[in-house]
Formats: C-alpha cells, structure tokens, sequence
C-alpha cells in the first residue's frame, strides 16, 4: 500500500496546493472556444464597431472638437472600450449558458479546481478575448483612413483595458450562471451592459451634460473604464484618473468575490 502512495500524490495536486495546470487548460479550453469562431466573436465586432466609426465620422465632419480634441480622435478610444467590455461579457456568459444548456457544466464542475480557480480560468478568458477584439481593432484604424492613435499615457491604456475587460468578464461568469436560458444573457445584455455602455461618455464628453446627468455619469462603472482609457490614447480626461483607477480596482475585486461566492455555493450549477 506504501508503495502506491507516490503515484496517489502526483496524480493530483497537493491538499492546499493550487491546481495551476487545471486553471490553465480551462483557461485555454476558453480561449480555443471562442478562436474557433473567429468570424463571430472577433470580426463581427470589429466590423460593428468600424461601422460605428465611419458614421460618426461622416455624421460629425463639421462638428466641433471635443476637449480640444478632433471628433474621431475623441471617439476611437471609446468605442474600442465598448467593443472590449461587450466581448468579455458575452464571452464568459455564453460559455456557461451553453455549457448549462448542453449539460456538459459537470465536465466543469467535476475536476479538482476550487471556486477561485474556476473564477480565475473563466474571467481571464473573457478578458484575452475582449483584449483581442481591442487589438483588432486598433490594427484595423491603423490601417484604414482612420484616426492615427497615439500611447499618450501607456500605464492608463494597459490597466484600463485590462480593468474593464476583467470587471465585464466577471459580471458575465455572474450572468451566466444566474441565467437559465438565453433570453436571460439577452436581457442583461440589452438592458444593462449596452445602456450603460453608450451613456458613459463613448460619443459625447460628459462635461457637456447639466449637473445632475453628470453625476449620473460619474456614477457610470463604464464611464472610468472609457475615460481612463480616453486618457492612455488622448491625454484627455473628463473624470480623475486616480479616482476612476481606484472604482476600477474596487469593483473588480467585489466581482471577483461574487464570483467565487457563485462557484462556491453551486448556484444554479448543481442539481
């Protein structure tokens, strides 16, 4: 029976012991999902959001500029956060509402990752793939007669989209397991994510708005996500940059707790 011992322990990880090569081929599991189907999860984006460009661009020729600054160039880093924060969400929603659907959520739930390890592999999925639509895009202006970006402040560009990936992948690990069909992912898709998305500052500067819709802006999580990566590409900022890091980090870190909260618990994952 001694004899056995050895190969029980390296079979698995250790009691107490992170079971890192479980997080990573869930994490890679997550990341070859969504490459598989590039044309809809990374080009049909990129699409809508150069759509979006090249009206505004049109629409606003004559308008005057924005904080100082040219429209398409207050405009582009906008709706490149858009198209970030709406991928990390629908990434890690649709994962688990498929996979619950299916019925292969127990090819999740069975192997040795605790709550964290699940939040983690899950949420850092979401992020490469709201992270690859980001990089996409910009590869796309770049090479289009669009706005020629500029790393203004390059800490703010890689900790924004970093931050508002993460925060809006977290929300959809939430989304997805409260959801029990897909209307659910839609209606909080349609009726949060979005709104909240387009009235945070994407197409307009807030400093325009009466005071009362300005602190509602402010009150926006999507507003610091967007200005604070405005900021890493313009320079420009309507809100405090250390102010709008900090909600950042605070509502990470609560969605994460969630999360793990959800994973823990078993929340409509386990019969």
């Amino acid at each position: 029976m001694s004899d056995l011992t050895p190969a029980l322990v390296e079979a698995g990880p250790a009691a107490g012991a992170a079971n890192w090569l479980g997080v990573w081929t869930l994490f890679v599991k997550e990341v070859r999902r969504f490459i598989k189907v590039l044309p809809q999860t990374v080009f049909a984006p990129l699409v809508t959001t150069l759509l979006f460009m090249v009206v505004f661009k049109v629409a606003a020729a004559a308008r005057a500029p924005v904080n100082g600054l040219p429209y398409e160039f207050f405009l582009a880093p906008g709706l490149i956060m858009m198209a970030v924060s709406q991928n990390a969400f629908m990434n890690t929603s649709s994962s688990l509402m498929v996979a619950k659907v299916q019925g292969n959520i127990v090819d999740v739930l069975m192997p040795p990752l605790s709550p964290a390890e699940l939040t983690l592999a899950f949420a850092m999925g979401g992020v490469v793939r709201g992270l690859v639509v980001a990089l996409s895009t910009v590869a796309a202006m770049l090479l289009l007669p669009f706005p020629t970006l500029m790393l203004r402040e390059p800490w703010a560009v890689l900790y924004f989209g970093f931050a508002g990936a993460l925060l809006l992948s977290s929300l959809g690990i939430v989304a997805g397991v409260w959801a029990e069909k897909f209307d659910h992912v839609a209606v909080v898709t349609n009726f949060v994510v979005t709104p909240l998305s387009f009235l945070s500052g994407t197409f307009y500067s807030v400093d325009r708005l009466g005071p009362f819709w300005s602190a509602v802006s402010h009150a926006n999580p999507f507003f610091f996500m967007i200005d604070g990566f405005r900021y890493g590409l313009t320079g420009q900022a309507a809100g405090d940059i250390g102010t709008g890091a900090a909600v950042l980090l605070v509502l990470n870190v609560a969605a994460l707790i969630l999360c793990h909260m959800v994973f823990k618990s078993g929340y409509r994952l386990k019969a």
